[in-house]
């Protein structure tokens, strides 16, 4: 498998599984079949629209390539088909969006480095392709972003990507090196969602409040 059709691969998976839960949620809040459509390809392409502009991939793939639409259609049709088994899961939209996300850590983080950027910033636009979709479905249907709960989220793409970049500087084979990225992320994700993981908060003392003791 050549490593050209291998990230393409991963890009439409992800693509597919973040759409999948795009609709799902925009199903949840009672969309019509337009709404559901648009909100599902805005999850599954927005992050990596974000990531094309950010390196110069232009017009960004989101767009240009017909088959990114045509995953995100597959995908809704797949999730209105299903949604009955799927009202069975305990979390649909965060188990989707956690799958999702460490095909898109990986998948963003190779790209910017095709485009010739350095590790930082191929690290940080693997986590924003990973994470913008999610972040855009919940500001359109007035959701509180899980990127800015306590959610073990963010944290894990950037794990992922971190991987990809890190394997790829070290010249690692490029057959099992997303793979690992790709457990690595969505299995810390699925992980915290199943053992209710959360990161730490630091809460001040209150005004007014002395020293206890």
């Amino acid at each position: 498998m050549s490593e050209a059709f291998l990230f393409s691969l991963l890009d439409l998976t992800g693509t597919f599984v973040f759409a999948l839960s795009g609709a799902i949620a925009a199903r949840q809040r009672n969309l019509d079949l337009f709404g559901i459509a648009a909100v599902a390809f805005i999850v599954a392409c927005g992050g990596g629209i974000v990531r094309d502009l950010c390196i110069g991939a232009i017009p960004p793939t989101g767009l240009s390539d017909w088959r990114y639409m045509g995953v995100s259609i597959l995908a809704v049709l797949t999730a209105l088909g299903a949604y009955p088994l799927v009202q069975r899961l305990a979390y649909p939209v965060r188990f989707f969006d956690g799958i999702g996300m460490g095909f898109f850590a990986v998948a963003g983080a190779h790209k910017a480095l095709h485009y010739g950027h350095g590790a930082e910033p191929a690290i940080l636009l693997g986590v924003v392709t990973a994470v913008g979709g999610g972040v855009m479905r919940d500001v359109l249907l007035n959701r509180i972003p899980l990127i800015l709960q306590r959610e073990i989220y963010a944290s894990a793409a950037l794990l992922g990507a971190s991987v990809e970049v890190l394997g790829e500087r070290l010249g690692w084979s490029v057959q099992w090196l997303p793979w690992a990225g790709i457990l690595l992320s969505s299995g810390i994700r699925q992980l915290s969602l199943r053992y209710h993981w959360q990161l730490p908060t630091f809460a001040g003392r209150r005004r007014g409040q002395g020293p206890s003791g």
